[in-house]
C-alpha cells in the first residue's frame, strides 16, 4: 500500500484566511523537496506552499478561490519516485511555465487566470522582454484574447485556473445593461480587497476613533536630506523623507509610550518595540503594511535602508508573511498620492493609533523673527493622528503631536 503525505496551508500566516489562487505543478509531476506546490492568497501577501518531499503530487484538493484555512489539506503528494508510473501529461495538465517554456511571475499567473490571457502573447515591457501585470491589464484592457486555433496553428488549451476562472469570485469583469439603459460592469472582488474592507468596517465597528490635526514645518528635514541624500545614495541607500517621519514617530514614542499601545478589556498593554507598519499601496490591488521591527534601535541610514528593502519588495510581490506581523504603530503617508488632509484614517487594528502624513507643499506662514512678526513661504504639510478613544484622550494625543513636529522641525543640521 502506497503511502502518501498531506501538503497543507501554513499554520502561520497573515491573517486567520487564505485563498488558493495557483497551483504551480499539477498531478503527476515529479517535484523535489522545497519545489513550490501551489500560491496562496491572503489578506496581505502572496505565499507559496513547498513540497514537503520529493515525490509525485497525487491529488489536489483545493482549486482556485476554495478557502484554504491554517492547516487545512490543500492536496497530496506520494514519495519515493522511483515507485510510482509516471504518465505522460496533456498540454493543458502541465503547469504555464511548462507549455510555454517561459517563467510567470505570481503576479502574472493570476491575471492569466482573471483574465483569460495567455501570456506568451502579450509583449512584455519589463526587464529582458519579460511580461508584468502591467502588460496583462493593459492587454485585457485591449481586448485579448487567448489565441485561436487555426489550419496553422494548434491551440494552446487554457490552464486549470482559467477554467476555474467562471467561479464568481475569479471571473472576469461583466459588462451588463443597468435599469435606466447605463453600461456597467461588475468587478470581482480579489480576497485582498474583500480582507481589508472587512478589516476597515471591524476597525470602525471597535473602537471609538477621533482625529487631531496639525502642521510640520519640514524645512530643517529637507536641509538635512540635501545634505546628505549623495553620501549614503553611493551607500546605496534611498534617504526618502518617510525615514524621517519614522525616526519622528519613535521620538514622540519617547515622550508619550501609550500611544505605542493594544487596548484590553482589563488593561492597556504598552510595548517596549516600537513597531511600526508602513502603508504601501499596490495600485488597485490594495495595499499591504510591511512592518519595521525595533525602530527604535535604528539610526536615521538604518531606517533608511529598511524602508527602502521593505518597500521595494512589497511592491515586487517578495513580502513574507513575517514581514507584515507584530505592527505596534502605522503610517499612512497619503500624501504621495497628492491629498492634503486624509481624516480618519482607520486604525490598524488592534493598535492604538495611526499616523496620516498629507502632501508637502509650500504654503504662506506667519513666523516671528526678532520679536516681529513675517511672512514666509514654508514647506509644510498637514499631519494627523487618528486614536482609539478607549485608549488615549486629547492631552495625550496632542502631547504626541506637539513632540513629532518639534523633531521634524528642530532636526540638526
Amino acid at each position: 500500500m502506497s503511502t502518501t503525505i498531506d501538503i497543507l496551508a501554513p499554520v502561520e500566516q497573515e491573517g486567520t484566511k487564505a485563498v488558493v489562487r495557483n497551483w504551480l505543478k499539477q498531478v503527476g509531476d515529479k517535484v523535489a523537496e522545497g519545489d513550490a506546490l501551489v500560491e496562496l492568497e491572503t489578506d496581505k501577501v502572496t505565499q507559496e506552499v513547498p513540497a514537503p518531499c520529493d515525490g509525485i503530487l497525487t491529488e489536489i484538493g483545493m482549486r482556485s478561490g476554495d478557502d484554504a484555512q491554517p492547516g487545512s489539506i490543500l492536496g497530496r503528494m506520494a514519495p519515493h519516485v522511483q515507485s510510482l508510473p509516471s504518465r505522460a501529461m496533456s498540454a493543458g495538465q502541465q503547469p504555464l511555465s511548462a507549455r510555454t517554456g517561459m517563467h510567470y511571475s505570481p503576479a502574472v499567473r493570476r491575471a492569466a487566470a482573471e483574465y483569460g490571457i495567455d501570456p506568451s502573447t502579450v509583449s512584455g515591457t519589463g526587464k529582458d522582454g519579460r511580461v508584468t501585470r502591467a502588460d496583462m491589464d493593459l492587454a485585457h484592457e485591449h481586448g485579448a484574447r487567448p489565441p485561436r486555433s487555426d489550419s496553422t496553428a494548434t491551440e494552446v488549451p487554457p490552464p486549470p485556473e482559467a477554467r476555474i476562472a467562471a467561479r464568481a469570485d475569479t471571473a472576469a469583469p461583466v459588462s451588463a445593461p443597468s435599469l435606466d439603459g447605463n453600461a456597467s460592469r461588475k468587478v470581482p472582488h480579489t480576497a485582498m480587497r474583500l480582507a481589508i474592507a472587512d478589516h476597515m468596517h471591524r476597525s470602525l465597528a471597535t473602537a471609538p476613533q477621533v482625529t487631531a490635526v496639525v502642521e510640520a514645518d519640514f524645512t530643517a528635514i529637507i536641509r538635512h536630506r540635501d545634505a546628505h541624500k549623495a553620501a549614503m545614495k553611493a551607500e546605496g541607500v534611498n534617504l526618502s523623507y518617510t525615514a524621517y517621519i519614522v525616526a519622528a514617530c519613535v521620538a514622540a514614542m519617547r515622550v508619550v509610550p501609550e500611544v505605542n499601545s493594544q487596548w484590553h478589556a482589563d488593561s492597556l498593554e504598552i510595548f517596549g518595540d516600537v513597531n511600526i507598519g508602513i502603508g504601501t499601496a499596490l495600485g488597485d490591488m490594495g495595499l499591504v503594511v510591511p512592518v519595521l521591527r525595533q525602530a527604535q534601535n535604528l539610526s536615521l541610514q538604518g531606517i533608511a535602508a529598511r524602508l527602502q528593502d521593505v518597500t521595494e519588495r512589497a511592491r515586487s510581490n517578495r513580502l513574507k508573511a513575517e514581514d507584515l506581523r507584530g505592527g505596534t504603530f502605522t503610517i499612512s503617508n497619503h500624501g504621495v498620492s497628492g491629498s492634503l488632509l486624509a481624516a480618519p484614517i482607520i486604525i490598524n487594528q488592534p493598535q492604538s493609533a495611526i499616523l496620516g502624513v498629507g502632501k508637502l507643499e509650500k504654503r504662506v506662514v506667519v513666523r516671528n523673527v526678532d520679536g516681529v512678526d513675517t511672512i514666509q513661504i514654508r514647506p509644510m504639510a498637514y499631519i494627523s493622528l487618528t486614536i482609539d478613544h478607549r485608549a488615549l484622550d486629547g492631552h495625550q494625543t496632542n502631547a504626541w503631536l506637539g513632540e513629532f513636529v518639534r523633531t521634524l522641525e528642530s532636526w540638526p543640521r
